[in-house]
C-alpha cells in the first residue's frame, strides 16, 4: 500500500502554525509497513485541492487529507473530495446527533453551516470524533482508499489512533502485525537518554527504538513486528527491561496521552494520599497542571500563591523577617513554604516552588535558579535546587514539571 498525505490549510503555507500531523501520521503509516513516498500542503482553495487529490491519486491507492472539515467557508475538504469522487454529500446520522446535543447542551441555535460537520461522501465509512464535532471518513473506489481527517491535533491524533489505524491494520490483512510501546521520562534530557542506549539504538531491528522531545520530557518508542499480540509484546518487554536497567530512574509511565500530572493523581490515589502546594516562582502553574486531571479534586483540597515575601508570612504562617534574612530563593525558604502550607491544610505531603523565572538576575541569583520544597507527613522537610535552562516561561514550565516528578517519586517510595 501507497500512501499520499495532503495537508489543508493556507494557515500551514503562511508558516502560522506548524504541519505536525503530517509527520505523526507518517509515523504511524511506518509502523504499519505502509509507504509513504510523497506529501503535500494545500491552501484553502478549491481548485488547487482538486489537482492535489488528482495528483495523489497517480501515484499513491491511499490519498489522507487533513484539516478543512470544520463549518467555515475556507473548510472545503469533504466537499472537493466528493466533487472527486462524483458524489453527494450524505448525513451522518450519529454525528448530527452529537451535534445537537452539543448545541442544547450550549443553549445555542445550531446555524446551518454547522450541520456540515455531520456530513460525509455518500457511501463512506464514517470515522467517529470523540473529542470534536467533524466527524472523519473513509471513501473506498475500486483502486483507491480516501480518508479525511480533522485539523485540530486533540481531534486529529485520537481519531488517527483509534480509528484510522485499526481500520488500516484490517485492510492490510495477514502482514506482520506492529505494536508500540511509549515510555515517558523526565530529567535526562534527548541527547543523554540516546547516549545511555546507544547501543540499543545502534543494532535495533525489531524491535525498533525512536525517541521524541515533548514540552521539557522525553518519550521514547519501542515498536515490534510479529505474527501476533503475544509475540509483539514479548519482543516489546525484553527490549524495555534492558532500557529500565539503564535509565529507569528517569522514567515515569507509559503512553502518548499520558502526563506527569496524571501519573501523580493516579500515585495520590493509590496511597490515599491528600497533597497541597505552595507557589512563588510558579504562581499556580503546578497547581493548574493538577487542576486539568480528572479526580483530582479528591487528593488535592487546594494550595497558596505567594508571590511577596509578604504573602508567604499571611497565608503561610511564616516569619518574614526570618524570609527576608534567608532570602526568598532559599533552601530555607522553600522548607518553610512545604512545612506552612502543610499545617495550614493538614494534606499528607506538600511541595513548594520558589527562584528566580528571569529573564534577569534576582537577589543575587542568576535566571533559572529554581528550589524545590518537599515534606510528608511529619517527616523532616527537604529542599532541592535546580538551575533550569531556557526563556522565563521555559523554566516555569521545567520547575513545574519537576515538582511533579518530585512528589510521584516521593509517593511511589512510601
Amino acid at each position: 500500500m501507497k500512501a499520499e498525505i495532503i495537508a489543508v490549510g493556507t494557515e500551514i503555507l503562511l508558516g502560522q502554525i506548524v504541519n505536525s500531523n503530517a509527520s505523526f501520521l507518517a509515523r504511524q503509516f511506518a509502523d504499519l509497513g505502509i509507504d509513504s513516498l510523497n506529501q503535500q500542503v494545500v491552501g484553502d482553495n478549491p481548485q488547487r485541492l482538486a489537482a492535489a487529490i488528482q495528483l495523489a491519486a497517480s501515484r499513491a491507492d491511499l490519498v489522507v487529507l487533513i484539516g478543512g472539515l470544520g463549518p467555515t467557508a475556507d473548510d472545503i475538504s469533504k466537499q472537493v473530495l466528493a466533487k472527486h469522487l462524483g458524489v453527494d454529500l450524505a448525513n451522518d446520522e450519529p454525528a448530527r446527533v452529537k451535534l445537537a446535543a452539543y448545541a442544547k447542551q450550549q443553549q445555542k441555535q445550531m446555524t446551518p453551516n454547522n450541520w456540515v460537520q455531520a456530513q460525509l461522501p455518500a457511501g463512506a465509512q464514517p470515522l467517529m470524533n470523540r473529542v470534536g464535532l467533524a466527524v472523519g471518513a473513509v471513501a473506498k473506489t475500486a483502486t483507491h482508499q480516501y480518508v479525511l481527517l480533522p485539523g485540530p491535533p486533540k481531534e486529529f491524533q485520537p481519531m488517527v489512533l483509534e480509528q484510522l489505524v485499526p481500520y488500516l491494520a484490517a485492510e492490510i490483512g495477514d502482514a506482520p502485525i506492529l505494536e508500540s510501546e511509549v515510555l515517558r521520562f523526565f530529567g535526562i534530557g534527548e541527547s543523554a537518554l540516546v547516549t545511555a542506549l546507544q547501543d540499543l539504538i545502534e543494532r535495533q531491528t525489531n524491535p525498533t527504538l525512536a525517541t521524541y522531545i515533548k514540552d521539557w520530557e522525553v518519550t521514547l518508542r519501542i515498536t515490534a513486528k510479529a505474527a501476533d499480540h503475544a509475540a509483539a509484546q514479548n519482543l516489546i518487554a525484553a527490549t524495555e527491561a534492558a532500557i529500565q536497567a539503564r535509565v529507569g530512574e528517569y522514567f515515569y509511565g507509559y503512553g502518548d496521552d499520558n502526563s506527569l500530572a496524571q501519573e501523580v493523581v493516579k500515585a495520590l490515589k493509590a496511597t490515599q494520599t491528600t497533597l497541597t502546594a505552595a507557589e512563588s516562582l510558579t504562581a499556580g502553574a503546578f497547581q493548574s497542571a493538577l487542576g486539568a486531571v480528572a479526580g483530582v479534586s479528591e487528593w488535592f483540597k487546594g494550595g497558596f500563591v505567594t508571590y511577596s515575601n509578604q504573602t508567604k508570612a499571611d497565608f503561610l504562617g511564616l516569619d518574614k523577617r526570618q524570609i527576608d534574612a534567608d532570602g526568598a530563593v532559599s533552601a530555607a525558604t522553600a522548607k518553610a513554604m512545604a512545612v506552612g502550607a502543610q499545617q495550614k491544610t493538614h494534606a499528607k505531603i506538600a511541595v513548594s516552588f520558589t527562584g528566580v523565572a528571569g529573564p534577569g538576575p534576582s537577589e543575587g541569583q542568576a535566571a533559572g535558579t529554581v528550589w524545590i520544597g518537599l515534606v510528608q507527613a511529619s517527616q523532616a522537610p527537604t529542599a532541592t535546587l535546580l538551575h533550569l535552562p531556557g526563556s522565563r516561561q521555559d523554566v516555569r514550565g521545567r520547575a513545574v514539571k519537576a515538582g511533579l516528578f518530585a512528589v510521584l517519586k516521593a509517593l511511589q517510595n512510601k
